[in-house]
Formats: structure tokens, C-alpha cells, sequence
């Protein structure tokens, strides 16, 4: 079966027209040709409405009265039996009176929806639960009555129904929305302009938010990456340096031009640690950001310009702030393109601002050497070797005269040292022998001529080379202890805000896979154990590009390979996830251990009830059965028949007592064992009352003709039936006699037990199924009170249920609702053949 459409008219308080906006698109339907009911409208005295409402076909609504009042509600079974097209449903998080199926209307709409009718209803801004007290907040009102946000976001369409403050203050006071006795109350409370004002914007920012959350539905289904400008969204680049806060109130200023701007905040660690950041200020520029409104998130990726990007565009941004590069001009010059100018050729249809500040090129580094280095610094090196040489030698060579070739050394000497800082060791190395032969060629005699006539000037070179080789190694282990030191700064800010996710208090287990998805730019990251999804982030496609074992769990990542240095982070990652896991199962267990706590209980109840209820028909029986076997005593007939039936009757009390108590066991020990098949309920209900040997005189029965079997176990029904009938005849007067009907109705038999007793008091109404309770604990005599407590989990095993309703007039009506064998066969069918 399909199931039904929801659409919602949303209003941002009462009287701004929902419901006459609902029973308006009704009659256009109706016009169509659809099928249109109105099921329930509350008019509360509007004739604007109620004109309205005319023209359409109306379900009849339940009369309904509690505590001295008269009410009307949703008859949700004829709606089911007239099956409309669409149904009209008014006010969506209306609570229903005590007694009826579902305690909340929105329970209702559920329903029709799964019986595949669509439905149109209304709500109210201040009735969706996560705005509950934001609403009462600004009204002062607490709203009692609220449908969960999953139940609206589920909706087919959401309309809006908005009418400025000025008109609803003024229909108000018109008294087209309240009694005039209520007018000047409302106006001076709730109805406060700035009070509408208010819930007006919150109703149109929480329907943005749903059409933004549909709209990045729909991008990632359709794959589409391109920038859409629905609003505006402005992503601010931190690096954890200073100007991050100039940055942050920048974008926070953009993004306020339009009605509506988000601000997000990214900061991206490159896996290698090799970042300039102070993490006392990001934590500051942290803060900063929850102040100005936005959200703060961090990625890690070697490719800064191209991780910077990538989370624009999955973010939908419309602006990309950046700060100007800290590097120094030299540096800028001589180190290729920096991130400012990668952003910009990537960004595409993304505006990008390079914000100026005051750190802009007042940062002041040495460049790092051999290894730690790049490749593009170290031919830095040469490149400066090579043009740094010849341009010396031509400096020199003019104001050279033979008493200058101390400072001539020392000029090249410190030619090399500049190289070795650039480049390394290797580049220093070249520029040595490179300094070494153009010293000897230009300025030691004889000029122009490469030789070495004293062994002093080899040992020279050998010096020079090695002053050379001790800085590039010197400059070479700083920048590797800097490498290592950085590496462990950016670990330990990203497992900081792996603990602040868990802080906040979000789930362990969902926030560190999340957490390993955006920290290492991927497309998904899931956490299995066999072939069970633990958590997933992102969406899964294709095959993992690595796996991470996580105990007897795996995490399986999706999109770029892991580099070599995220390993060691993934691993504690890893330790992490497994921790959060063990503490889940942990947890589990505690939890499993809260049945047994209470079944402790029950045992204890168990034994103290026993105590009193056992020994009463043990002793009558033990009593008459000595008297018996009494050898002294000459017993008359009349009496030993007295004694043996006082001893039958204790027996048999004893024997119901303890089948109670067994039957209790068996059900908290899940151990019930149920065999079901059609089974006529008239073959249930005879033998129930022959066990109790009651007839016409005190039961009365109402069977409906053609009624279907019941899908049921006929043992278990029948111990169902006596204990409820026996409740039934045992309170009810003398004069009146006990009903019994059996009717059908939507693929279900349900069987009434009627009396006109004292009846029970909805709020006590559960408390009849608890063990142990006899009408409050007053009455001793009569059992164990297990009776019910039974019989409503033989009919939960069953499939069924056990209901209360007040009996018109006064008294109890207890109702056992099982499923038709014929509606169930279908279904049996079905699964018979999947499992084929």
C-alpha cells in the first residue's frame, strides 16, 4: 500500500488563517474531483471558518465527556472505514481525550498516512518541540501541547500561512480570532506586536532552514557541486595565527548584509604538522565564532588551497575569506605562488576576499633544510647558488686588490651559509666548490688559472665544505625537531576537538567517525562489525580505500588514501573509537541489567505477598484434611462433606494461585510459548464462562454474526477471558449483568467485556496492570492481584492488546483486540514465500 502525502499549513500564532487556508485548498481539490473529508476542524466560534467548512463532506466526530465537559474528537476509525482521498485534519498537536487510541492527534495523522489516505492539517510554530522554548522564552507561555520535529520534516509540503502583526492584532480585536471577553487579554499578552513580531521570524527562519535542508538533499542526490546562491554563505579561513579574529568579524559583517547569511569557520591542518598556529588563539578565535553566530569545523589536508575550496563548495558557499599571507616579501618571492592566489584560480564561482591585517609579511621564519625540506626549497638553493655566485664575483672582482682577500673569503663564506639556510646540505655543498674554484680562479695568484699549489689552500676548501655541511646540519635537525613538534600540536588539537564533540554531548561512537570523515577530507567513513553498520558518516559508495581495525570492528574510509603520516592518527583514533565502543557495550550491559533489578523486586513482592495469600488456603485445606483423618472423632456425614469441600475449595484456590504465579514467571522470563491459529472467538468464551460457571443470569453475550477467527492461542485467550471476566462479574451489582460483544472491525476482532461497576479513574487505569495491585492495595482477600498483569501479556504475546475504556453511564470496559485470521493470511503468505 502507498502511503499517504502530509501537507502542513504552518502559522506563526493563532487566527492568522491555517485552518480556513486548509478547508479553502479543500474545496479546490474538491473541485478537482478528489475524494476530500473534513475529519476534524476546530472553529472555536469563527464563522469565517465555519462557512468554510460547508460544502464538504464531514466525519461525524466523537462526543466524548471528561471531567463534566463534552468533547469532540477525531473518530480515527470512521475516517479509516470511509478511506477518503484526502482527509482535512485541524490543529496537528492537539492532544486527544483520555481513552481513545492514540494520546496525541499527529498519532492520528501516523494512521491515515500508513492506511495510504492523504492529509492536509495546521500547526503552529510554537507547537513544534525543539522551538518549545525558544517560544516560551519570548511569550512567556509554556506550550504544553507539541508535535516532534521529525514528525513535520516528514512532510510532503510545508506552507507557510503568514499574515503581518498589524492585521492579526487588528482581526483580533475585530473578534474574528477570540471572544470578545477574551480580546483585551490577549492584545495585552501573547498578541503583543513585538511577540508576534518575534514568533513571525521564527517561523520563517525554521521553514528556511527545512527548504535549505531539502535543497542539500537534493544537491548531493543530483551530484551537483556548482555554487547556488539561495542565501548567503560565508566560509572565513583560519590558520590559528592572530588575524583570525580581524578575519571572523569580517565574514561576520559580510554575511549580515543579507537577511539570513550563515557564517562557518574552517581551519585546515595539514597532516604533516607543517602550519603556523598557536592553539590558545584558535581556541579564542573558537569562542569568537559561537559568539558571532556561526559554526567552527577543521579539516586535514596537505593541499591547504585545494582543502579550503573543497569545503566551500560542499558547504555551498557564496564568500571565502582569507587573510594575507604572513610569509615574508622574499620568501613570497623566491617560494612560488601562495595560498591566497591557489585559492582564488580554484575558487570558480566563489568570491574570495583577502583581507589585509597586521601580521600581514611581519612573520619572520628560517627556511627548513635537507630533509625536512621540500623539493621546490632545495632547488631554492641551487637556483640561489647560481645567481647569487656570479653576482658576487662580478661585485668583487672590481674593488679586489690583493690586501682584500680575507673579506673576499668571508663574503663567499656567507654566500654559502645563506644557501645552506635555503636549500640544505646539498645545495650548500654545491656553492662551497662552486665559491672554492671562483676564489682560486679570480682573486689567488696566478689569476685565471684553477690550481692548487700549496697543500694550506686544500685543507682550505676541505674547511670551507665542512663549515657548510655543520650549518645545513645544524638548520636541518631544528626544522626536523619543528616538523616533529608541530605534528604533535596538530594530533593533539584534532583529538581536542574529537573530545569537544563528545563534550557537547554528542554521541561517542557517531562523533568520532564523523569527526575522521571531515578532519581527513573524506567522502564517507563507516565503523562495521560483520556486516553491521555501527556508524556512518557521509555517503557510502563503492569500496573502501583503506581499513582501520577498531577491535572486532573495523573502520572502513572512502575517498583520498590516507597518507603515511595520518596513520599514527588514525591509530589513536582507533584507540579512541574502541574505548567509545567498549563503554557502549558497557553501557548495554547496564542497562540489561535494569529488567533484572526489577524482576528482583518482583521476586520480593513476590515472596511477601505469598506469605499471606498461600498460607490462607494451605491451612484451610491441612485444617480439614487433619479433622478427617482424626480417629477420636465421630464425624456425621453433613460434616465430613463440609470439611472435604472446605478442603476442595482451598486446593483448588491453591492451584489458581499458583498457576498465577507460574504464568507471571514465564512471561518476565520471556518464556511464554505461544501457538497461534484461527480460532473462533465463541470457542474461547464458552469454555471462559463454564470454567467460571456463570451463565445468562450474570453474562449476557452479543456476539456479531459473521464474525471472522481470530489469529490467537486458544489456551491463552481462554485464561485471558477468565480473568477478565471474573474482574468483570465479581464488581458488578447484583441487577446488572456483565456484557459481552465481539465485533470487527478493520482487519481486527474485538472481543468487550462490559460491567457497570464503580468503574477506575483514567489516571489509575494502567496501575490494573501492574502485579500485585488490588484496588489499591485494600482488598485482601482476593488473590494475589495478578489477574490482569497476566492476562495483558498473554495478549501482547498473542499480538494483541488489552485496553480500558469508561462504560457509558459508569463502569469498566475492557477490551481485547486481536488481528483477523483472514486479514493475517496475506501476510502470513507473504513471508511464507520470501522465506522460500
Amino acid at each position: 500500500m502507498t502511503r499517504g502525502e502530509l501537507r502542513v499549513f504552518l502559522g506563526a500564532a493563532p487566527g492568522v488563517g491555517k485552518t480556513y487556508t486548509m478547508l479553502d485548498e479543500g474545496h479546490r481539490l474538491h473541485d478537482d474531483g478528489q475524494d476530500v473529508v473534513v475529519a476534524v476542524v476546530q472553529t472555536h466560534g469563527r464563522a469565517a471558518t465555519a462557512a468554510a467548512a460547508q460544502g464538504l463532506e464531514q466525519v461525524p466526530q466523537l462526543r466524548m465527556e471528561h471531567r463534566g465537559l463534552l468533547l469532540e474528537e477525531l473518530d480515527l476509525d470512521a475516517v479509516l472505514a470511509r478511506r477518503p482521498g484526502y482527509a482535512l485534519v485541524d490543529e496537528l498537536a492537539h492532544t486527544n481525550a483520555p481513552g481513545l487510541r492514540h494520546a496525541k492527534r499527529w498519532q492520528d495523522v501516523q494512521a491515515l498516512l500508513d492506511a495510504g489516505i492523504n492529509v492536509l492539517s495546521t500547526v503552529n510554530i510554537q507547537h513544534i518541540d525543539s522551538l518549545n522554548d525558544v517560544v516560551e522564552g519570548i511569550t512567556g507561555t509554556v506550550q504544553r501541547e507539541t508535535v516532534p520535529d521529525d514528525v513535520l520534516r516528514s512532510a510532503n509540503q510545508i506552507e507557510l500561512v503568514d499574515l503581518a502583526p498589524e492585521l492579526l492584532r487588528r482581526r483580533l480585536a475585530e473578534g474574528l480570532v477570540y471572544p470578545a471577553v477574551r480580546v483585551d487579554a490577549a492584545l495585552s499578552n501573547y498578541f503583543r506586536v513585538g511577540n508576534l513580531t518575534a514568533l513571525r521570524e521564527l517561523a520563517l527562519l525554521w521553514l528556511a532552514d527545512e527548504v535549505d535542508s531539502a535543497l542539500n538533499r537534493y544537491r548531493t542526490e543530483k551530484g551537483i557541486r556548482s555554487k547556488w546562491e539561495a542565501r548567503e554563505r560565508v566560509v572565513v579561513a583560519l590558520t590559528g595565527g592572530p588575524e583570525g579574529q580581524t578575519l571572523l568579524r569580517r565574514g561576520a559583517r559580510i554575511a549580515a548584509r543579507t537577511s539570513g547569511g550563515e557564517l562557518l569557520a574552517v581551519h585546515v591542518t595539514n597532516p604533516d604538522g607543517l602550519r603556523e598556529s598557536h592553539p590558545g588563539e584558535l581556541a579564542v578565535q573558537r569562542a569568537l565564532v559561537e559568539k558571532l553566530g556561526g559554526t567552527f569545523h577543521q579539516v586535514v589536508g596537505a593541499d591547504i588551497p585545494g582543502a579550503l575550496v573543497d569545503f566551500a563548495r560542499s558547504a555551498n558557499a557564496t564568500q571565502l575569506v582569507i587573510g594575507v599571507s604572513r610569509r615574508p616579501r622574499l620568501r613570497a618571492l623566491f617560494g612560488g605562488p601562495g595560498i591566497g592566489a591557489t585559492v582564488i584560480r580554484l575558487s570558480g564561482d566563489i568570491d574570495v576576499h583577502i583581507v589585509n591585517h597586521g601580521a600581514a609579511g611581519g612573520h619572520r621564519s628560517l627556511p627548513r633544510l635537507g630533509g625536512a625540506l621540500s623539493a621546490r626549497r632545495r632547488l631554492a638553493g641551487f637556483a640561489l647558488a647560481l645567481a647569487g655566485g656570479p653576482l658576487l664575483t662580478w661585485l668583487l672582482v672590481g674593488v679586489s686588490t690583493p690586501e682584500s682577500i680575507t673579506s673576499d673569503v668571508l663574503a663567499y663564506q656567507l654566500l654559502v651559509i645563506l644557501v645552506a639556510l635555503a636549500g640544505g646540505i646539498w645545495p650548500a655543498l654545491f656553492a662551497a666548490l662552486l665559491s672554492g674554484v671562483t676564489l682560486d680562479y679570480f682573486f689567488i695568484q696566478p689569476l685565471h688559472t684553477v690550481t692548487v699549489s700549496e697543500p694550506l689552500h686544500l685543507f682550505a676548501l676541505v674547511l670551507y665544505s665542512a663549515n657548510a655541511m655543520l650549518v645545513s646540519f645544524v638548520v636541518d635537525r631544528a626544522a626536523r625537531r619543528s616538523r616533529a613538534a608541530r605534528r604533535a600540536a596538530t594530533e593533539s588539537d584534532l583529538l581536542a576537538a574529537v573530545a569537544g564533540n563528545v563534550l557537547r554531548g554528542e554521541d561517542t561512537v557517531e562523533a568520532l567517525v564523523g569527526r575522521v570523515r571531515e578532519a581527513f577530507n573524506l567522502d564517507a567513513a563507516r565503523l562495521r562489525s560483520g556486516e553491521a553498520d555501527l556508524a556512518v558518516a557521509g555517503k557510502v559508495s563503492g569500496q573502501p580505500t583503506h581499513r582501520v581495525p577498531v577491535g572486532a570492528a573495523v573502520l572502513e574510509l572512502y575517498g583520498s588514501v590516507p597518507e603515511a603520516a595520518d596513520l599514527r592518527l588514525l591509530e589513536v583514533i582507533a584507540a579512541q573509537l574502541g574505548a567509545a565502543l567498549d563503554y557502549r557495550d558497557l553501557s548495554a550491559k547496564a542497562e540489561g541489567m535494569g529488567p533484572l533489578a526489577a524482576a528482583d523486586k518482583v521476586r520480593t513482592a513476590l515472596l511477601a505477598a505469598v506469605g499471606h495469600d498461600l498460607r490462607r488456603p494451605l491451612t484451610a485445606a491441612t485444617a480439614a484434611v487433619t479433622s478427617l483423618r482424626a480417629e477420636d472423632v465421630d464425624w456425621s456425614v453433613r460434616d465430613r462433606q463440609e470439611l472435604l469441600a472446605t478442603a476442595e475449595e482451598s486446593l483448588n484456590a491453591l492451584s489458581e494461585l499458583v498457576t498465577s504465579l507460574l504464568d507471571v514467571s514465564r512471561l518476565q522470563a520471556g518464556a511464554l510459548a505461544v501457538s497461534l491459529a484461527p480460532l473462533e472467538a465463541a470457542d474461547a468464551v464458552l469454555p471462559a464462562l463454564e470454567e467460571l460457571r456463570v451463565g445468562p443470569a450474570e453474562v449476557q453475550l452479543d456476539l456479531a454474526p459473521g464474525l471472522p477467527p481470530v489469529l490467537g492461542d486458544a489456551v491463552l485467550l481462554q485464561r485471558v477471558l477468565v480473568n477478565v471476566l471474573a474482574n468483570a462479574v465479581r464488581f458488578s451489582p447484583g441487577d446488572a449483568k456483565v456484557l459481552l460483544t465481539a465485533s470487527e472491525f478493520g482487519g481486527r476482532v474485538e472481543i468487550r467485556v462490559i460491567d457497570c461497576g464503580p468503574g477506575v479513574s483514567a489516571e489509575r487505569a494502567e496501575e490494573m496492570f501492574v502485579p500485585f495491585q488490588r484496588l489499591g492495595d485494600t482488598d485482601n482477600e482476593t488473590g494475589l492481584g495478578l489477574g490482569l498483569a497476566v492476562a495483558k501479556g498473554f495478549m501482547e504475546g498473542m499480538g494483541g492488546t488489552l485496553e480500558t475504556e469508561e462504560t457509558p453511564g459508569g463502569g469498566l470496559t475492557m477490551v481485547l483486540i486481536l488481528p483477523a485470521a483472514a486479514a493475517s493470511r496475506p501476510a502470513d503468505a507473504a513471508d511464507a514465500a520470501e522465506a522460500l
